[in-house]
Formats: C-alpha cells, structure tokens, sequence
C-alpha cells in the first residue's frame, strides 16, 4: 500500500507541476492558450490523482502533498529550466519529506 501511494504522489506531482509549468509558459513566456488549456487538464488530473490515495482524509493527503510539491517543484526545476538547488533548498526538501513519511506511514491507531 505505501509504495502505490508513493506512485500517486509521483504522478500527481507531474501533473500538478508539469500543469502548472504549462500555464506558466502560455502566459508568462506568451507561447499560447493551447498551453494554457493543456496544463488546466493536466492540473484536473491531479486531482483525480490525488483521490486515490489510499488513506480516507482529504486534509492528510493533501498536506503530505505539499512536501511531495515542494520536492518536486525542485526537480522540476532542475531538469526543466537549469536550477540548481543550494543546500538549504535540498535541506528543506529533506525535511518536507520527513513530514510527508510522519503524515502518510507513521503507525496510528484504528480510526485515526
């Protein structure tokens, strides 16, 4: 089950970034509405995306995704427009995913 959800996180972050990254070009780089239209798609997949995540709670999905987000964001980054982190880019990103490990796969009781 962990590593289906860290599938979703994977792809929702593709999609929400590379949705996002779209928009951005279509209007900021002016490079068109079809951009624009594309990444509005993309960004309404993720939300299907995201509502498949095995856990029940919107509020705890999404807030473990904000750290799969900001990871990503600076992968994306990286590979797509030549960003190259510095350490308290990649110190924070390490600690964005410890809270994502804490939120999502911390043992809790039933029902919590």
């Amino acid at each position: 089950m962990t590593g289906r959800s860290i599938l979703l996180f994977a792809l929702a972050a593709v999609l929400e970034i590379g949705g996002a990254w779209l928009v951005w070009q279509g209007i900021k780089e002016h490079r068109g509405w079809i951009l624009v239209g594309l990444g509005v798609i993309c960004l309404g997949l993720y939300g299907v995306v995201a509502a498949f995540q095995p856990d029940a709670h919107f509020g705890r999905v999404l807030a473990a995704y904000g750290g799969v987000f900001i990871v990503g964001s600076l992968l994306w980054g990286m590979v797509v427009d030549g960003f190259r982190p510095d350490r308290w880019d990649v110190a924070g990103a390490l600690v964005c995913l410890v809270g994502v490990a804490l939120i999502m796969y911390a043992p809790r009781s039933v029902g919590a």
